[in-house]
């Protein structure tokens, strides 16, 4: 996808100019999902 698509998809996420809040929604969603990795990696090793 290019980034005019990412814009055209943001629009309705946001009346602001700009990626805004689905630029925080992507941010906050990557740092949820690697807090999970971590928290599966770290009770697999600990099974062992």
């Amino acid at each position: 996808m290019n980034p005019a698509t990412f814009a055209q998809l943001a629009g309705p996420v946001s009346t602001e100019p700009g990626p805004g809040l689905f630029l925080r929604i992507v941010l906050i969603g990557s740092v949820v999902g690697i807090g999970l990795l971590v928290w599966v990696l770290a009770r697999a090793g600990r099974d062992n």
